[in-house]
């Protein structure tokens, strides 16, 4: 089992989430945290007590924040909150992302500044260690304030009502029903309580959280695979010298020049400038500058997810008093924004772009390998009885097809905003379907990253595989062409999954078993 995740200084990172949300592992608040957690509740049991007007505590929401309510009406009005906001569609989101909804929600919530009790952050924690997992609608979010309709089906499990999974029953059960299979009590939540459930960019966060995760494997897979389509098409090592990445100094090129360099090291397919061309195509001449540009701007997406993972989105925020604190000396509740996801939207949206260059270059590379006008050699779709055989010409297909489908998806959703609230909400971030698209180009982009890791294993096959025989008149030295000390292993997984294609079958299957070892991290650099 994985090591257990602490909830205590706000210092979450991608791997936490990962581990926690696919990885089961285990979840424990700090001390730390517990007493945050109790400090703020304080502040707001005091303003409930003078009647203070405070929204969502004392009145109602969005529209409504300036209805006052009575103390008498807090546990109706924090339920009906929850009940009334759980209006999401659609297909439910998997249960790592909805694990990772829980654990980012108990995260801002033991941040101490959403004036809950420890109940409640005890409550998602144990639902996440135990197995609940409610049913949460992907669609209906607009992104600000925040994840309102997926966080409350999140909520209404901890109430005991919507559905959840368990562990040992196959269909979802009530939220009652789920709680007390794993020796739980549905929450009563008191004033504010309902509304620091929902208010909050968890849901978001997470789906790009865990497709950034995996978008980090994709640049190093299609890297190696790149590196194999090098070695098929006698393509020319010169473009990867250390010396051009120096002079344009993006760490990612750089980075990624490196990475080229250390697989093909002793490999006998590559040339040099001139042996076979004088330069490539720039699908395989330019793999540092797009490559190194989807790294770099994957890891600026990341630094924003890990800065909201961290986060306290609700709303009102709750600041209890500290001593010799210039400011905060005096305990406040202060309605402010921070449930807004732009952040979030343009991390999303700018990291499905980065994925949808990587899959397109991706592409242009498998394109290259099936074109015997374009492939130093090889037979025309890498088929030994082209005609009767149709070889790799569909993998293409499927390739140009998902990427013409990313470039879809790649269209940003932050620019839009419809306002909602009769004009209170009246710009949003639809940061939460930037995140699920990124999530799609990832799915899309690790079959298109497959398709060239078959194609590549299959044109150095005909190229003479290990053995590297090559083809008269290619190979002026006469020496036999082994590959690069660091394709080989890549190569010897590719054929573990699927084998060489002699006379015509289905490639889909292979294609899907590739995409698969991809996303599970067998194609890593290290």
């Amino acid at each position: 089992m994985p090591r257990p995740v602490s909830i205590d200084r706000g210092d979450l990172r991608l791997g936490h989430l990962t581990s926690v949300a696919r990885g089961r592992a285990q979840v424990v608040l700090g001390p730390e945290a517990l007493s945050r957690i109790a400090a703020s509740r304080e502040v707001v049991e005091r303003a409930v007590a003078v009647g203070a007007v405070v929204y969502g505590v004392t009145t109602g929401f969005g529209r409504f924040s300036d209805v006052v309510l009575p103390p008498a009406d807090a546990k109706t009005l924090q339920r009906n909150l929850i009940v009334s906001h759980a209006t999401g569609v659609g297909p439910p989101f998997g249960a790592d992302i909805v694990r990772g909804m829980l654990l980012l929600r108990a995260n801002a919530l033991a941040l101490g500044h959403s004036g809950v009790r420890p109940a409640v952050v005890e409550t998602l924690i144990e639902m996440l260690n135990r197995g609940v997992h409610p049913v949460v609608p992907q669609q209906g979010s607009l992104g600000a304030s925040g994840d309102l309709a997926p966080l409350a089906h999140l909520a209404l499990v901890a109430i005991g009502e919507g559905l959840a999974h368990v562990p040992g029953r196959s269909e979802p059960v009530s939220g009652r029903e789920a709680l007390a299979a794993v020796g739980l009590e549905p929450l009563v939540l008191e004033a504010k309580e309902g509304l620091a459930l929902i208010n909050g960019t968890q849901a978001m966060t997470a789906t790009l959280g865990l497709a950034l995760g995996d978008a980090f494997l994709l640049v190093e897979a299609a890297t190696v695979a790149a590196a194999l389509t090098l070695e098929a098409l006698r393509g020319v090592r010169d473009a990867f010298d250390a010396r051009i990445a120096k002079v344009r100094p993006h760490p990612g090129q750089a980075m990624v020049a490196e990475r080229v360099r250390s697989l093909i090291e002793g490999s006998r397919y590559t040339t040099g400038a001139a042996e076979l061309r004088v330069q490539d195509a720039y699908c395989l001449r330019c793999v540092p500058q797009v490559h190194g540009a989807v790294f770099d701007t994957l890891a600026w997406a990341a630094r924003v997810v890990e800065t909201e993972m961290n986060a306290v989105t609700d709303n009102p925020l709750v600041f209890p008093a500290e001593a010799g604190d210039p400011g905060r000396e005096v305990e406040a509740i202060l309605s402010g924004g921070n449930f807004h996801g732009e952040p979030v939207a343009f991390a999303g949206d700018f990291a499905g772009i980065a994925l949808a260059e990587l899959a397109n270059i991706s592409e242009r590379r498998t394109a290259r390998l099936v074109d015997p006008a374009c492939s130093a050699g090889l037979p025309a779709f890498l088929t030994q009885r082209g005609g009767l055989n149709s070889g790799f010409m569909l993998v293409q297909y499927t390739a140009a097809a998902l990427v013409s489908e990313n470039k879809l998806l790649a269209s940003p959703a932050s620019v839009d905003s419809i306002p909602s609230s009769a004009g209170q909400e009246d710009h949003v971030s639809m940061g939460t379907i930037a995140a699920r698209k990124a999530r799609d180009i990832a799915a899309n982009t690790a079959r298109v990253v497959a398709a060239e890791l078959l194609t590549a294993a299959q044109a150095i096959d005909l190229r003479g595989g290990l053995e590297g025989v090559a083809e008269p008149g290619s190979d002026p030295s006469g020496l036999a062409a082994p590959l690069g000390r660091g394709t080989r292993p890549p190569y010897l997984a590719i054929r573990r999954a699927a084998p060489f294609l002699g006379d015509d079958r289905s490639l889909s299957g292979d294609i899907e078993r590739l995409a698969a070892l991809v996303l599970d991290g067998q194609f890593r650099w290290e």
